[in-house]
């Protein structure tokens, strides 16, 4: 069994890793272009280019993959595998391998189609969340289901991080018991039923900014769903300048000031920062200036007390 794998990012590298651990012979990987990235723009390659140079495994790096592109473009393979490639593949492609192309998807599909479901999965609160496999069709996370694993979230308070590596290793350890079953043919794909879709979207940094009218519940799923991108920030006005603040842990309360309007910090004894949402109010634990290392909110108000009392934006 030859595959040929498209992915991107560490998510992708954790099923490649599985592929090779598992004896699988890789006929090539296609990923994208390495990107500028941080302050100085340095070009860096995506997480898989990294892991495919270290596993000694042939790479292209197209910067398009062009609808009428021919398939003899493409390495041989008998199965095409996907894992978070970040672009539509053109159908001429998806049919070139005998055994097609399979896709894995970090959500109990067709829930959060789109390239941010386990972000999504967070910010909505699920109860539970998982990981599909799927037979690609031209369409987004569109194709029949071939396999899914359910993972309960239910009074777990996951942040990003931590969420992704348990369903990067679900999607591994189901990848690998699929994947011989599927190329004997004994797995009939499920078609997705279209009226329980929803779509995640490609989030932007402007989607971490807190709207303090939301519930307390709302924005610390924010704070969790966000940790890694695009952060979860505010803006505190100081001395007729804006700052941005980035709030990276915190949890919420029922408690209330005497004065209710969202956004305004107050304190108690026990807990030094506190922000009234629209409902409730939020309790951030960890906290940080823009460009400034995160610190605990204790800490953050020795430093700025004159935060207590203002309203944040």
């Amino acid at each position: 069994m030859r595959i040929l794998f498209f992915g991107t990012s560490d998510f992708a590298v954790s099923m490649l890793e599985a592929l090779v651990k598992n004896g699988c012979a890789l006929a090539g990987v296609v990923t994208r272009p390495d990107e500028p990235a941080g302050r100085k723009h340095t070009l860096t390659p995506p997480p898989v280019k990294i892991a495919a140079v270290r596993l000694g495994i042939p790479i292209l790096q197209p910067e398009r993959l062009e609808p009428d592109a021919h398939p003899h473009q493409m390495p041989t393979a008998d199965i095409i595998v996907v894992a978070a490639y970040g672009k539509i593949i053109p159908r001429v492609m998806l049919g070139m391998p005998p055994h097609g192309a399979l896709n894995i998807h970090p959500s109990l599909l067709p829930r959060w189609r789109g390239p941010a479901p386990i972000q999504y999965a967070l910010l909505h609160g699920d109860a539970e969340t998982g990981v599909t496999i799927m037979a690609m069709d031209e369409e987004l996370d569109h194709g029949p289901i071939v396999a899914s694993v359910k993972h309960p979230m239910l009074d777990k308070r996951y942040t990003y991080p931590t969420l992704h590596d348990i369903l990067a290793r679900i999607g591994a350890e189901l990848l690998i018991k699929t994947l011989p079953t599927w190329m004997a043919g004994d797995i009939i794909p499920v078609p997705q039923d279209e009226s329980q879709a929803t779509f995640s979207k490609m989030l932007t940094r402007e989607d971490g900014r807190i709207d303090w009218k939301k519930s307390a519940i709302d924005i610390e799923r924010m704070v969790r769903a966000f940790h890694s991108w695009p952060s979860t920030w505010t803006t505190w006005t100081l001395k007729g300048k804006s700052l941005r603040l980035r709030i990276a842990e915190a949890d919420w309360t029922s408690d209330m000031p005497a004065s209710s309007r969202p956004g305004l910090v107050w304190r108690d004894g026990a807990r030094p920062l506190i922000v009234a949402a629209g409902c409730d109010s939020l309790v951030i634990k960890k906290i940080g200036a823009e460009g400034k290392y995160l610190t605990d909110a204790e800490a953050f108000v020795r430093g700025h007390a004159n935060i207590i009392g203002a309203v944040l934006g």
